[in-house]
């Protein structure tokens, strides 16, 4: 395969590939991009995501950059890494048990803005540090998600607790949090799940709950996979004037980081 021969790193290993190839690959009697082509458009958006690049900078070697972006497109429209994402939390076996919650502020380019819809309708906001979305995650005990979700940067945490809840349907048996999470309703709710909440009660309230303070430590974990994320330029920089498709650089990426694991275990 001639298109492999430049010494471009971070290419999908064949390992990486034996997962995405199923889901990547149209079984359909009418065809499609033959599977080369499909392992090709997958290493130039996992390129983009690594280097944050713009589409039309790719290498020549991933092909027309107007055909890579497109087929990355749909994939991210059909809702293909939700899937992925699914396929490999409902691995996780027992991780699921207990979950954390949290959330990182991701500062946008200028290019970003201009979305339909306006800014807010696309996960922009403004703050003191300018334009600004905010990914939130849901982890599993090992600190891999298994849900992400993107709002304005300015939004409170608790205000997008049962977007995070709806998208993946495995309630834990403890869940983690840190104080941006301190809510009755969230309490409340959890509790309902059969859950035990470990959130810490912001200093302002009249009745204080505690924590376990080993388990609240495990947050640690899911802190740790968001600076590996952010490995990915074009997660840690949003470009994207579109919120799917930033999300969707955010969950291919992450994607990467949940096979690495299980393939490291």
């Amino acid at each position: 395969m001639a298109w492999r021969s430049a010494l471009i790193r971070g290419r999908l290993t064949d390992e990486e590939w034996s997962f995405f190839e199923p889901f990547v690959v149209s079984a359909s009697p009418l065809g499609g991009r033959p599977p080369r082509d499909r392992r090709r458009v997958l290493d130039a958006s996992f390129w983009i995501a690594r280097t944050g690049a713009p589409w039309r900078d790719r290498p020549a070697e991933f092909g027309n950059w107007n055909s890579v972006f497109r087929q990355f497109r749909r994939w991210t429209a059909s809702g293909l890494w939700d899937v992925m994402l699914e396929a490999l939390a409902d691995g996780g076996g027992d991780a699921d048990l207990l979950q954390r919650s949290d959330s990182t502020s991701i500062r946008a380019h200028r290019c970003a803005a201009g979305g339909r819809g306006g800014t807010h309708r696309q996960g922009l906001g403004r703050s003191r540090g300018g334009l600004t979305s905010k990914l939130h995650i849901r982890a599993n005990a090992l600190g891999l998600p298994i849900a992400l979700h993107v709002t304005a940067g300015q939004e409170a945490d608790c205000s997008h607790y049962e977007a995070l809840m709806q998208a993946r349907d495995s309630d834990p048996a403890i869940m983690l949090g840190d104080n941006g999470y301190d809510s009755d309703p969230i309490r409340q709710d959890l509790r309902g799940r059969g859950a035990v909440p470990e959130i810490p009660t912001k200093r302002n309230r009249h009745l204080q709950h505690s924590v376990s303070r080993p388990l609240y430590a495990l947050r640690s974990r899911i802190e740790r996979f968001l600076n590996r994320l952010k490995n990915s330029r074009r997660v840690a920089t949003r470009y994207d004037q579109s919120a799917e498709s930033f999300l969707g650089f955010a969950t291919l990426a992450s994607i990467r980081l949940w096979i690495r694991f299980v393939h490291a275990a």
